[in-house]
């Protein structure tokens, strides 16, 4: 049974940093795509960043250069390194893993970003 479960949400003031982390059962993500969304309340969901099987990163224009997405293999462990958070990051974040012709989400981390 395939299991995502995200963890690394909180409240933040603007400015500040948080790493969301996705760890899995079921799925090994060097052999997935696997990437966040996020869901601004009262919106629909959005990509965020994406990491590839090979490495490959792709990160949504709005947090480029704020946001990093990586892999460690050993721990079977996808994070989103996020830095200067602005109020309008606020959302729950979802992790989302694309293997075998099938999707995978995670239940969501809140993340808030007030002062």
């Amino acid at each position: 049974q395939v299991q995502l479960v995200e963890s690394g949400g909180g409240l933040v003031q603007p400015g500040g940093s948080l790493r969301l982390s996705c760890a899995a059962s079921g799925i090994i993500f060097s052999d997935a795509v696997t990437g966040w969304y996020r869901q601004a309340p009262g919106k629909e969901r959005n990509f965020v960043a994406h990491i590839t099987s090979g490495g490959i990163t792709n990160t949504a224009d709005s947090v480029k250069g704020r946001f990093t997405i990586s892999r460690d293999n050993a721990k079977n462990i996808v994070y989103l390194q996020m830095n200067n958070l602005k109020p309008e990051d606020t959302a729950v974040y979802y992790c989302n893993s694309y293997w075998l012709h099938n999707t995978y989400w995670g239940q969501g981390t809140q993340v808030t970003v007030s002062s």
